[in-house]
């Protein structure tokens, strides 16, 4: 089969794209003709080893999958050949990626595709979906009503959370770089689109949450707890989920004095059953027209090098050439 892998961490230019053995699923697991697959930030990482996690390989890139069963492995049960699901959590914690023509995976981390959905879109959906109905849900307990703030409401995760907390019944406000973003932003639901580059973001949150903002959903990876910290409503809720190397500082007493909380946590880390609960509701929304990918843009498995490097720009060099999901479309959906 045609893949998109590695033989050693390194630059984008480690990524190979060329034939390897095809996967045989095995107990509980399924066999996926990959349609599409999505690449994340934690990819970068890994592929560079700047995250250490055991890697099997050749390694293949990609945590995200969309895409048929193809064949079932002995014990699997959830699914039937000719299935469409999707899923995440591959490559990490020394699973295979997904950036193949084929993929096998245990069926405990694949969700039936909803038939309005393609499966660039699906791929596009699944990490950041899950990412962030965990952060919105699990850790801070988004309630109908209450006042959502995410940053880089355009992106990957931060568009899945604007949509969900939309879904939910949260008012939404959330940044982006420039007029067409916000324009994306407002369409995806947010009652509120700043320009961080030309608006005065704090002043502005301040006039429209003057109470403060309930979950502040930080995606930036040099958070300023100094200036955000203090627009939180009494009892808000800080979500933190990038800045690896980030040191900010905080505002001790501005926050333990009313009863904030920080909540880190990495969507590796949650339970089958959680990521599963994440993935009912997305295929919800989903098909009822509440939730969809905001997909970049797409590449050929050939083409996974550039797909990668055009995310690294963005990502860590703040190149601002991007919105939503970057795909590399495999086979059909």
């Amino acid at each position: 089969m045609r893949a998109a892998y590695i033989e050693a961490t390194g630059p984008v230019e480690a990524i190979q794209v060329g034939d390897l053995v095809m996967p045989e699923p095995g107990p509980g697991e399924v066999l996926v003709r990959v349609g599409a697959s999505a690449f994340n930030p934690i990819d970068l990482y890994l592929r560079s080893g700047a995250v250490a996690m055991p890697l099997p390989f050749p390694y293949v890139v990609g945590c995200d999958v969309a895409g048929r069963v193809e064949k079932l492995g002995p014990g699997a049960a959830r699914f039937r050949k000719g299935d469409r699901v999707w899923g995440s959590n591959q490559g990490l914690l020394g699973r295979q990626g997904t950036t193949a023509e084929f993929a096998a995976v245990a069926e405990d981390w694949l969700y039936l595709t909803p038939a309005n959905v393609p499966d660039t879109d699906a791929a596009a959906m699944a990490l950041t979906g899950i990412t962030a109905h965990l952060g919105l849900f699990r850790s801070a307990r988004l309630q109908a009503g209450e006042l959502v703030y995410v940053s880089g409401g355009a992106g990957g995760v931060g568009s899945m959370v604007v949509q969900m907390a939309k879904a939910a019944g949260a008012r939404v406000a959330t940044t982006a770089g420039t007029q067409a973003k916000q324009e994306l932003c407002r369409a995806l639901g947010a009652d509120l689109a700043l320009n961080y580059k030309t608006d005065d973001v704090a002043a502005r949150l301040a006039e429209f949450a003057p109470d403060g903002v309930d979950v502040w959903f930080e995606t930036q990876r040099e958070p300023d707890l100094e200036t955000n910290v203090p627009l939180l409503r009494r009892r808000g809720r800080m979500v933190l989920m990038a800045g690896r190397t980030a040191h900010p500082s905080l505002p001790l007493g501005n926050f333990y004095t009313r009863d904030c909380s920080l909540l880190g946590f990495a969507m590796f880390n949650a339970t089958v059953e959680e990521q599963k609960q994440a993935a009912a509701d997305i295929n919800r929304w989903a098909t009822a027209g509440q939730l969809r990918a905001v997909v970049g843009r797409t590449f050929p498995l050939a083409e996974a090098p550039a797909a990668q490097r055009l995310l690294e720009e963005n990502t860590l060099q703040g190149a601002g050439t991007l919105s939503g999901k970057v795909v590399v479309t495999i086979g059909p959906s």
